[in-house]
């Protein structure tokens, strides 16, 4: 497995496609190298004057037991699993809907109304597989609409824009910035209210600027969005539900 580090966390992609983001903390009394898993995320603290690849080797190694830790935390309740021809109901966009089937020749998944349609051919064996994968790009098209329209909007603003803007499945963050400017959004916003959404964006964007959590951070998010606090505890309250409803849509059980 590859590392990719930005300023404050390593990213850990793995086998089932989905990427860890863990915390990177050098401390002077640390005697060794620690994880920790925790509601708030992963974090990995290390003796001062570590190398990173000693940090990277330390993480590969437990990161089977991080990924089984991190489900743990966000399938508390888990959902009933997804069946083909079981209607069932998702959220999207902060509202919910209901998931349809439909047979036809072609694989698609339309919005009809209150109603999200799955058409797929005669049931086969790979149905499921299929209706994943329709699902996932669903969701990353509606994310990727509002952040082409909110990027142009805050980016002149801002004076400043991403290089790039990857959607993925994200086990402990909503989003981040690497240190090629990349922005990184959790696909499971796509189920969030837009304006949750929108303050993770301005979040990472403001960050181009200042790559720290200090008061002039904060302030510069508020002077985009000075309600930021309520989406912030919006997503601390409904975030490892949706991470977990991402979990059932679009990963394969046991995969």
């Amino acid at each position: 497995m590859n590392l990719e580090t930005d300023n404050r966390y390593l990213e850990l992609p793995t086998p089932t496609g989905e990427t860890i983001k863990v915390l990177r903390k050098s401390h002077p009394r640390a005697r060794r190298l620690r994880l920790t898993v925790t509601s708030g995320g992963a974090r990995v603290t290390y003796p001062e004057g570590t190398h990173p690849a000693q940090v990277f080797a330390f993480l590969r190694k437990h990161g089977e037991w991080l990924e089984r830790k991190l489900d743990e935390l966000n399938l508390g309740a888990k959902p009933p699993p997804l069946e083909p021809g079981t209607t069932t109901v998702i959220p999207l966009r902060g509202e919910t809907v209901r998931l349809v089937w439909r047979e036809g020749p072609y694989p698609r998944i339309e919005q009809v109304d209150d109603r999200l349609v799955l058409t797929l051919p005669q049931p086969h064996r790979r149905a499921l597989n299929a209706a994943r994968g329709l699902l996932h790009s669903y969701l990353e098209a509606q994310l990727r609409k509002d952040i082409s329209r909110w990027l142009a909007r805050y980016c002149p603003q801002l004076g400043m824009a991403p290089t790039a803007v990857r959607v993925r499945g994200l086990k402990s963050l909503w989003g981040s910035l690497d240190s090629r400017d990349r922005v990184t959004l959790d696909l499971a916003l796509a189920m969030a209210p837009p304006a949750a959404l929108k303050y993770v964006l301005v979040h990472e964007l403001c960050h181009l600027r200042i790559r720290s959590h200090s008061p002039k951070f904060w302030a510069l998010v508020a002077s985009f969005l000075p309600d930021w606090k309520d989406q912030r505890d919006w997503l601390r309250f409904n975030g490892q539900a949706l991470k977990a409803e991402l979990s059932r849509l679009v990963q394969a059980p046991g995969a």
